[in-house]
């Protein structure tokens, strides 16, 4: 029996390195001893028949460097590749848990598709905010329309039909997904440092109405207070002197004064001109109802 066997490896030695720095975690996975077939078949019978949780892990461990070169054939669409990484190694680890040494291959063979999935999975969640690949051909538009174009620019007549005829799908949805994988994400509002490069001029949010910009709604709304100021006016000619005094003092003059004030003007007390000031809101109101 092999080495990896007779003398299991230590994870949490092999990956011990600085806390969040993926090129310290690669450099380590990079240098994981590989299973032999002989050790691989025998860790994943401990595995399937036993159940042995120790035998999963360096199954699991044995494997991180291939993650890691699948997961960099995805650095092109702007994720994280730590995050690309996280994505593949739960993939991993579902195919380990399904994995069948009785079948014959390779547990890398078998595990490329899980880790491949999960990758999958993850850029088209994350890629855009809205989705642009839900069908089956769309997905495989998704994934392989940019290796499938020489250049960056639009696909002529021609390229479109063999790009099509390459990946089993119609012409119309080659030029759709080209047209979707073009598109930019807008922020809906954005902030005050956002230029046109950032597509300040374009979001949305410059295009929603105001809420007083309906023009009859504005006219109504002048309309209605006109309306009232006359209303009001109308009701306070109504009043005797001293109540209109009394009502303007209180309530519609900036520097408002106090019952104890205009009772020393008045000579009288507080009380009553709390008294004609009540009266007086009582009259307004009916006249304006």
């Amino acid at each position: 029996m092999s080495t990896a066997l007779a003398a299991p490896l230590n994870p949490a030695i092999v990956l011990r390195g600085p806390i969040g720095s993926l090129d310290a975690y690669i450099d380590a996975v990079s240098r994981v001893p590989i299973l032999s077939r002989e050790d691989e078949t025998a860790l994943a019978h401990r595995l399937k028949d036993d159940g042995d949780l120790e035998a999963a892990k360096q199954l699991v461990f044995a494997h991180l460097r291939f993650v890691v070169h699948i997961a960099r054939g995805y650095a092109g669409y702007g994720l994280p590749m730590g995050d690309l990484v996280q994505e593949g190694n739960v993939g991993l680890m579902k195919a380990v848990k399904r994995y069948d040494p009785a079948v014959g291959v390779r547990l890398v063979s078998f595990a490329v598709h899980w880790i491949r999935a999960e990758i999958h999975e993850y850029v088209l969640r994350n890629w855009r905010l809205v989705k642009v690949a839900t069908t089956k051909a769309q997905r495989k538009l998704f994934f392989n329309l940019r290796k499938a174009k020489k250049n960056l620019a639009w696909l002529s007549a021609d390229e479109t039909r063999k790009v099509a005829a390459d990946l089993g799908v119609t012409p119309a949805e080659v030029t759709e997904m080209e047209r979707r994988l073009s598109a930019r994400d807008v922020t809906f509002d954005p902030g005050p440092d956002a230029d046109d490069d950032d597509g300040a001029s374009f979001a949305p949010a410059a295009y929603l109405p105001a809420p007083d910009a309906d023009p009859a709604l504005k006219v109504e709304a002048e309309e209605w207070e006109t309306a009232s100021s006359e209303r009001l006016g109308r009701a306070l000619a109504g009043l005797d002197a001293r109540s209109q005094a009394i009502v303007r003092r209180r309530w519609l003059g900036e520097d408002k004064a106090t019952l104890h004030e205009l009772a020393d003007e008045y000579g009288v007390s507080a009380e009553r001109i709390r008294q004609i000031e009540a009266q007086a809101l009582k009259k307004l109101k009916s006249a304006l109802a």
